[in-house]
């Protein structure tokens, strides 16, 4: 007889609610859950590996990425499932080769040889948000908070920002994402205009490895959804 659990059993070895796993089967995350003639939920071990890979993958990808790909799953689009595990594998790439390429501009004294700067001493915001990767609203989110200032051009009052801002701009759109809290990154952008990128460079390290990290549990999930389909393939009964 094959093996069955309670949602109890569940919760526990998964360390969660049996809410939590009811609001992944009323998503559609997993497959259809049997019943027994007393109507109570019983799950296979298909279905246990189903939430291993969905608490693993949560772990690495956000929320809607692993809902679209147990959704597909289910909906037997495995292939369809694995390209979108790629995409956001590309993604993380991506992001890597972002920051580090950042990084690099940042301790250039200056921008003269970067196509995305030019050679002017000022640059729009729509320059400066094309070299940082980032939208305009962005930057006008930051120079709210008191992150960088800008300078209005005399002719049109566009917002213009000097290199030595260009330069945190570039700074906050790549510790943005990271463990870095805005008061934090307040002190860090201090130190750029004194052209001592040592606690910057720390700075940029942590964010690495945190997306290290990431890309770590990333693989982690995907092992656990590839389990998941061996047993799904699998003659149930």
């Amino acid at each position: 007889m094959n093996r069955t659990y309670t949602p109890g059993q569940i919760a526990t070895r998964l360390d969660v609610s049996t809410t939590t796993l009811r609001r992944y089967e009323k998503e559609n995350l997993i497959p259809d859950v049997p019943r027994t003639a007393s109507n109570q939920r019983y799950y296979t071990p298909v279905h246990l590996q189903a939430f291993v890979a969905i608490r693993s993958l949560l772990k690495g990808y956000e929320i809607p990425v692993v809902y679209e790909v147990m959704r597909q799953v289910k909906r037997g689009d495995t292939i369809d499932a694995l390209w979108l595990m790629n995409h956001q594998l590309y993604n993380s790439q991506l992001e890597k080769q972002r920051m580090e390429d950042i990084w690099k501009m940042v301790q250039q004294v200056d921008f003269a040889n970067d196509r995305k700067v030019g050679t002017t001493e000022s640059i729009t915001i729509g320059k400066a948000a094309d070299a940082a990767g980032v939208n305009t609203s962005a930057i006008r989110h930051w120079e709210t908070e008191g992150l960088i200032c800008s300078e209005r051009d005399p002719n049109n009052g566009y917002r213009m920002y000097t290199r030595a801002e260009l330069r945190k701009i570039l700074v906050i759109s790549s510790l943005r994402k990271s463990v870095y809290y805005i008061e934090h990154i307040k002190e860090l952008l201090n130190t750029v205009g004194t052209q001592d990128y040592t606690q910057i460079n720390k700075a940029f390290q942590l964010a690495l490895q945190k997306l290290n990290s990431q890309l770590t549990l990333q693989f982690a999930g995907v092992k656990e959804l590839m389990t998941y389909f061996e047993l799904l393939q699998e003659p149930q009964g």
